[in-house]
């Protein structure tokens, strides 16, 4: 596995265990993705160490978007180094009752 693909694949893991996350989204086109060969990573575009990070998610109401943003744009930099991420919010799902 290359480095880009293990970059990819550690950036969708740590954001699948956040909270507010409900699951990563590609975007209407399905463009915000890794593409490796033979698959890709929906929902995470990385293009290169120290490159920005594109990352497209669906999160479950009740937190505040931008804090959740910033949460998610720690959570890659903490992988990915310090680059600059771009967080798109692609749908949002009702809170789960509890």
């Amino acid at each position: 596995m290359n480095s880009l693909a293990r970059l990819a694949d550690a950036i969708a893991e740590a954001l699948g265990t956040h909270p507010s996350v409900v699951s990563l989204d590609g975007g209407e086109h399905g463009g915000l993705a890794t593409y490796l060969p033979r698959r890709k990573v929906v929902g995470v575009r990385v293009t290169g160490e120290g490159e920005p990070v594109g990352i497209g998610v669906v999160l479950r109401l009740g937190e505040p978007f931008p804090a959740v943003a910033d949460q998610l744009r720690e959570l890659v930099r903490d992988i990915a180094g310090d680059v600059r991420v771009d967080v798109t919010i692609a749908d949002v799902r009702p809170a789960e009752p509890g």
